[in-house]
């Protein structure tokens, strides 16, 4: 799907109340918050600028962001948890503006993250870097993959095969998927207009996942800490254009 200039504005407007929302998010983050009072934070946020979630009542999702604490890698489901010095926690946040949707995630720490935590969140932030550098008109699609796990596969770090970055516009989730690992062929051709979600999720040991009893919350198999950045970006005439910031 190829997006015009009118539409891609309107992502770019729903990007920007994520980007308020992962700033708002990340100030309160400390010792003794609970996820609960984190979600509030981004519900204000969205209230403020006239913006619909795009996560609440997704498929019954109970909330507007996903809070995945520590081995949690995605889909975390705000609650009673309280967070502890020397966690971390991805913040997955999303809005829809005039129909048009943003979506992105960041990782980080509460008060002060081992080392071992803090190499992990910059090594997957730096990999979503990687991966937007490939998203240009004329490039093979499955390059963003590569790019993710070129960078990342000489830290001995696992890469989630089983959640990938995907599409966006008018729904939250579209065609094409796109993995954060090379699958063996590169894929369409990427053009101007096209719109994409790209989240690397890497695990501090094995790549294997599991879903917990809510239905939701998908954990490392192994307990392993877990990373997770997200932007999404659209191809213009210039480049790849980051559109959720601020």
């Amino acid at each position: 799907m190829r997006r015009s200039k009118d539409e891609i504005a309107k992502m770019r407007r729903a990007g920007r109340v994520v980007a308020e929302i992962h700033e708002k998010t990340r100030a309160a983050i400390r010792p003794g918050i609970t996820t609960l009072q984190i979600d509030a934070i981004a519900r204000e946020v969205l209230e403020v600028r006239g913006a619909r979630s795009n996560f609440l009542n997704y498929h019954g999702f109970p909330a507007v962001i996903c809070t995945s604490p520590n081995e949690m890698i995605v889909h975390g489901i705000p609650g009673s948890y309280v967070l502890q010095e020397g966690d971390i926690i991805s913040i997955d946040a999303g809005a829809i503006i005039e129909g048009y949707h943003g979506d992105a995630a960041y990782t980080a720490a509460v008060g002060e993250a081992s080392p071992e935590a803090q190499k992990l969140m910059e090594v997957t932030e730096a990999a979503l870097f990687k991966a937007i550098d490939q998203i240009k008109e004329g490039n093979r699609l499955n390059e963003i993959g590569r790019a993710v796990e070129k960078y990342v596969s000489p830290f001995g770090y696992g890469i989630v095969r089983e959640y990938v970055g995907h599409g966006i516009g008018t729904a939250m989730h579209e065609a094409p998927q796109i993995p954060n690992y090379w699958p063996g062929e590169g894929g369409p051709k990427m053009k101007v207009g096209n719109v994409f979600a790209v989240e690397p999720m890497i695990n501090l040991g094995s790549e294997q996942t599991e879903t917990l009893a809510d239905g939701w919350s998908v954990v490392t198999k192994d307990g392993s800490l877990s990373a997770h950045f997200e932007h999404t970006i659209a191809i213009t005439e210039d480049g790849p254009e980051i559109l959720t910031v601020a």
